[in-house]
């Protein structure tokens, strides 16, 4: 029997969670423009909670104006934003789910078209976003800004009821680019070693800790491994070792494919969260995200050594994933999906013409 429909205490926070699924968070581009949510963003994912996942996670919501990623994402970066980040809030937890923000910002890969300012990243980076096809380095004043801008972000998420926040660290953004090798080739406290390179990120960490409540979860994702900005897995465990002395709530590995193996390491036959369980004796609880649709890919997740399984596409597309998937012969239909299929998975029109730039998604 597989633990997926399990109970879980996060033990510094004391939070319940009713199971052990987590609907990651996932780009939609359907709230407005001066970033406050869209009432097709909470009826989303309210029926998400409503359906039975035990955690929900926003879409990634970016903490400064300069950090925007995409069109139609919402912002957290002003108190204007907090009456429909309360909405969402009460509407998630008033259908049993714990409730989560990611907060985010977007660094290099933020279009200078659409903030208006040229794109800000740990180093001077080529740069398709800004007009100059360069990113700017991040001053030592641009740097305690925008560790103040995280921090601000996340007492807006108290403030509006969130549970708790996932700080994004992964997929390249303005995290992942102070930890890339490749991307941050600063000289000074802030680059250098891993260890150095994770101090923007731990400094996030202890800002937010210093200002919300103690029953407050914080949580971090992060890529296991993006050779492209110079993220490799030995770094990103020695990553989590240092994420662990933080007293962090819990760790999402964000391995696109679950069951994929180390690019570094091709000849060991762990899987990428195998590496970390297998290897870090105080982990936080560990969220796996990747490629995950049926039950057999579920109990292969949690063999790995993870406490929670997290699902994107597969929670798209069956809002009732989470409470269908602890049912014997449960096999939820794989892409493609018709438009009809999505709109009453409760999917806007933009939400589904976003997704048909994912290959194979939608059929019509």
């Amino acid at each position: 029997m597989s633990i997926v429909g399990e109970a879980f205490i996060f033990e510094r926070t004391g939070h319940y969670v009713r199971n052990r699924t987590v609907l990651a968070a996932m780009t939609n581009k359907q709230s407005l423009q001066n970033g406050i949510l869209s009432d097709d963003e909470i009826k989303w994912l309210t029926r998400r909670a409503r359906d039975g996942f035990g955690i929900i996670t926003t879409a990634a919501t970016h903490v400064s104006r300069d950090g925007q990623g995409w069109e139609g994402e919402f912002g957290i970066f002003d108190d204007f934003h907090i009456p429909g980040l309360s909405d969402l809030a009460n509407n998630i937890k008033q259908n049993g789910a714990i409730s989560i923000a990611q907060i985010f910002h977007a660094g290099m890969r933020a279009p200078q078209k659409l903030t208006g300012l040229q794109p800000i990243s740990a180093s001077k980076n080529r740069c398709d976003e800004s007009y100059n096809k360069y990113s700017r380095e991040a001053s030592e004043k641009d740097i305690i800004r925008l560790i103040n801008d995280f921090k601000n972000a996340a007492l807006r998420c108290f403030e509006a009821g969130f549970d708790g926040i996932e700080i994004h660290g992964a997929h390249g953004y303005l995290i992942s680019q102070f930890l890339g090798s490749e991307t941050n080739r600063r000289s000074d406290k802030w680059g250098g070693k891993i260890k150095n390179r994770s101090k923007f990120l731990i400094e996030i960490i202890r800002s937010i800790k210093l200002n919300v409540p103690k029953d407050f979860i914080i949580g971090i994702r992060i890529s296991p491994e993006i050779h492209k900005i110079g993220i490799d897995l030995h770094d990103s465990i020695t990553l989590s070792k240092i994420l662990c002395d933080e007293g962090i709530d819990f760790l999402h590995l964000s391995c696109w494919d679950s069951f994929s193996r180390s690019k570094c390491e091709p000849e060991d036959p762990r899987f990428l969260t195998e590496w970390f369980t297998s290897t870090i004796d105080n982990l936080p609880p560990i969220i796996c995200t990747g490629g995950i649709w049926d039950i057999h890919d579920v109990q292969s997740v949690f063999a790995q050594g993870a406490d929670f399984v997290g699902v994107a596409r597969a929670g798209i597309a069956h809002p009732d994933w989470a409470s269908k998937i602890t049912e014997e012969g449960y096999k939820p239909q794989k892409p493609p999906f018709s438009t009809s299929h999505l709109r009453k998975a409760d999917l806007s029109q933009i939400f589904i013409d976003y997704m048909k730039s994912w290959k194979g998604f939608v059929k019509d």
